[in-house]
């Protein structure tokens, strides 16, 4: 108990429990060896898995689905913040707490950086596009998030398409996005505007001269330093450059229903990968495997799609409840986080000149 005490202060951690016997599941395997794997990790009894807020990409029903395929394990979670999570692993690593650490995936090569996680390949672990995955296994990504444009249609009339359109002077003072110097989605959204226009991630002028014409041309309300997604529900903005997931929880969970167009512009747009990792020489190396693995597996893949985020595998066959909320979207590029964080400084000073003059 006193270890569990300890866990609690440390990471600011809840815990789940569901109070079944620890009796191994029934039917298939979804991978080869995971009954065995679920044997040693039960020895173990517990995962700290860091950063996984269960209001955040449906880590919620990802906790459910596992401790009812395999109990006797207990889960405890926190919700620390990307930046936050790679300080923490590098404060504990002489005595690591955590056995999982999730992130955007940028935190994810500061933590290799750093030498606090491992490599360890998950199931489907090859079906990932090389972009989404560190070559060891250090990190890799379970899910996306793509940028959309979020349309109030009570305040737009013509619901934006593409981005050539959002120049239009119908749409003066409609658009709000996140400032790309000092957020992550608002970087995504750089990299959005640039492959929309032409751009590479070796070559992102384009996504520049592109969000400079949008303020030139009295489109952009405002750019913000967080999420303005309470905002958004309240109506306070026409034209969100934001993600997609938040525009189709805005949609179907928060009672915005037909008063909210979700579109991935048409020329093409950015997702954003977000990715976790097996810690270095964490507490319950097995259980951590096994929480790994069932998030990379098919079944927990789909459950990240019922939060509206894309799976990382791509090929996954989409639940029914979310395939038509969520139809196909070639036009979408993963971005390379390697190329997008050496990016960083000549996006933030390229978008500071061209939108703010300086």
């Amino acid at each position: 108990m006193k270890r569990r005490q300890f866990l609690s202060y440390v990471a600011s951690v809840f815990f789940l429990t569901f109070g079944t016997a620890a009796v191994a599941f029934e039917g298939p395997e979804l991978y080869a060896g995971e009954k065995a794997l679920y044997e040693k990790a039960k020895k173990e009894g517990l995962i700290v898995s860091f950063d996984t807020g269960p209001t955040w990409a449906n880590w919620a029903g990802q906790f459910k689905a596992f401790q009812q395929r395999y109990p006797g394990i207990e889960m405890v979670y926190n919700d620390l913040g990307s930046a936050a999570t790679v300080v923490a692993l590098d404060k504990s690593r002489n005595r690591p707490q955590a056995d999982t650490a999730y992130y955007f995936a940028a935190s994810a090569l500061d933590a290799v950086k750093a030498d606090v996680v491992e490599p360890f390949k998950p199931t489907n672990f090859d079906r990932l596009p090389a972009e989404l995955r560190d070559p060891e296994g250090r990190w890799f990504s379970v899910h996306t998030l793509s940028v959309a444009f979020l349309v109030n249609t009570k305040l737009v009339k013509n619901v934006p398409t593409k981005w050539s359109d959002l120049l239009k002077p119908e749409y003066k003072n409609a658009i709000v996005y996140q400032d790309p110097r000092s957020t992550g989605q608002g970087q995504v959204v750089a990299f959005a505007a640039n492959f929309g226009n032409g751009g590479t991630m070796d070559n992102v002028e384009p996504g520049i001269e592109y969000l400079g014409k949008l303020s030139k041309a009295g489109n952009v309300l405002r750019t913000v330093g967080t999420t303005p997604y309470a905002q958004f529900l309240k109506g306070e903005i026409p034209i969100w450059i934001g993600y997609e997931n938040d525009g189709l929880k805005a949609k179907h969970v928060d009672g915005m229903a037909d008063s909210i167009a979700v579109v991935i512009p048409e020329e093409a747009s950015a997702a954003a990968p977000y990715a976790i990792s097996l810690v270095k020489k964490g507490p319950n190396p097995n259980s951590g495997q096994l929480w790994l693995n069932f998030i990379m597996s098919d079944e927990g893949q789909k459950i990240f799609a019922e939060g509206y985020v894309r799976p990382s595998v791509n090929d996954i066959a989409l639940p029914e409840s979310v395939a038509a909320k969520m139809p196909k979207a070639p036009q979408v590029h993963p971005l390379d986080i390697a190329k997008a964080t050496a990016k960083k400084g000549e996006i933030d000073a390229g978008w500071a000149k061209a939108v703010l003059g300086r």
